[in-house]
């Protein structure tokens, strides 16, 4: 008998492609998942920050294309992990989007061995550059329609 689950990898993502669904950012919703020994140690959407208003209450604040309310979901699981006082160290990231340069930079300090993200969004040559020179591993990871569709949502309300 065949094993029809889906993997790990895509397990994660779609972990990372629900908590996107809260994210309060106007322009895109992004989610991240921090994973360690196979397990989820953290996670983040963007949004603004905590106590805070959303741009879905009272707008963007765009300066110089980017957002100034936005706390990236990289950024927000990282600080979850800091606040719990977990490392970092060793572990991967499933994340929706391509990392931004500075979420980058974050990720690599914290200690994340390998970024696998979904989509491409503005890849930056500097991101590339960077994983190549401290030897990270990045990767997309291939979630399909199909992959959502094997879990029957409904079944479990």
């Amino acid at each position: 008998m065949q094993d029809e689950r889906i993997t790990w990898e895509k397990y994660f993502m779609i972990q990372a492609i629900m908590l996107a669904a809260r994210s309060t950012c106007t322009r895109l919703h992004v989610g991240a998942v921090v994973v360690k020994d196979g397990r989820i140690i953290a996670s983040g959407y963007n949004g603004s920050v905590s106590g805070t208003p959303h741009c879905t209450e009272v707008g963007d604040l765009v300066v110089d294309g980017h957002c100034m309310r936005a706390v990236h979901a990289e950024q927000n699981a990282l600080m979850q992990l800091a606040k719990m006082g977990i490392s970092a160290d060793g572990a991967q990231v499933f994340v929706t989007d391509f990392p931004c340069v500075h979420c980058t930079k974050l990720l690599l300090q914290a200690g994340i061995t390998k970024i696998n993200y979904l989509r491409n969004y503005h890849n930056d040559d500097f991101v590339t550059n960077l994983l190549q020179a401290k030897n990270v591993a990045i990767e997309q990871v291939v979630a399909t329609k199909a992959d959502l569709q094997k879990i029957d949502f409904a079944a479990y309300l």
